[in-house]
């Protein structure tokens, strides 16, 4: 997610951006699906909803004022209260949409769950349903994006175990080179495109279990601190760009996506560990 909103490590490997775009929001989305937690009390779905909602709202805000401001590739020409309404509540730009999508998706799904009186296979499908509405016919959210969600969904209320359907396996590593070698596979609503995220899940987990307990506990660690990275990360993605000019001695950018990795990571990280400290990530969002 980082490397890719690198402006220039994007444009200089536009085809390795479109193969992760291909599969890293879908996975990201299913295993949203599936952790989302339903069994909670009307005080924690609140809190669960405002942990989501908080930070979209602050971060959005801050991204359409830069977009108007700053010559970043969404540019705003024109900043009215109707383009500002349009792009914080129907259509966000930059890296923050994730977080609507989660609110309408999660928000829709333990309501439902909670409060409609059917067998979980119809509320499977009223979800799907209400998901269909908000973004096909009222023109919010990606559906396909939505579909993700909802099969995690499906397979969390089926009671079967992650990995029994995601059975880790080293084939699928050759197989996903395969598929990712033809364009028309890199799309995440075709059926390429849904065997490519089936496969890079399955084959992330054959590399997982092989891989020694010090790196597994370091991107596990990430792992916890997903939020942060992707709340901040775009501050520093944005600030690296200087970073071009000095390391173009460099004409792979392999240079410049390392130095800026490791600003952005310990950038977030920094800045999630002074809001820690000064006791203002508790009202920023909830960590669950």
């Amino acid at each position: 997610m980082i490397t890719f909103h690198l402006v220039y490590i994007g444009d200089s490997y536009p085809y390795v951006k479109q193969v992760i775009y291909t599969f890293h929001m879908p996975g990201f989305l299913i295993i949203s699906g599936y952790l989302m937690n339903i069994t909670k009390s009307c005080k924690d779905f609140i809190r669960t909803i405002l942990g989501y909602a908080i930070p979209y709202i602050l971060m959005e805000c801050a991204y359409i004022v830069m977009a108007a401001e700053l010559p970043i590739r969404e540019h705003i020409d024109v900043l009215t209260l109707g383009v500002f309404i349009d792009r914080l509540f129907l259509h966000p730009i930059g890296p923050y949409w994730y977080l609507q999508t989660l609110i309408i998706c999660g928000g829709s799904y333990i309501l439902v769950f909670n409060f409609v009186p059917m067998k979980t296979n119809s509320r499977i499908i009223l979800l799907g349903i209400i998901f269909h509405v908000i973004s096909n016919m009222l023109g919010v959210m990606s559906f396909a994006c939505s579909l993700y969600f909802l099969a995690g969904v499906v397979l969390r209320q089926s009671s079967i175990s992650f990995t029994n359907v995601f059975q880790q396996s080293a084939i699928a590593i050759l197989a996903f080179i395969l598929l990712a070698m033809h364009p028309q596979n890199l799309q995440m609503e075709e059926s390429g495109g849904v065997l490519m995220v089936y496969l890079v899940i399955v084959g992330f987990l054959f590399i997982y279990s092989h891989v020694g307990q010090k790196t597994c506990s370091i991107f596990m660690f990430l792992g916890r601190n997903t939020m942060p990275l992707f709340l901040f990360s775009p501050i520093f993605t944005f600030l690296c760009k200087p970073l071009v000019s000095v390391l173009q001695f460099d004409s792979t950018g392999l240079l410049f996506l390392l130095v800026s990795l490791l600003i952005c990571i310990a950038g977030s990280l920094l800045v999630e560990w002074t809001m820690i400290r000064i006791g203002l990530s508790q009202y920023f969002y909830y960590k669950r």
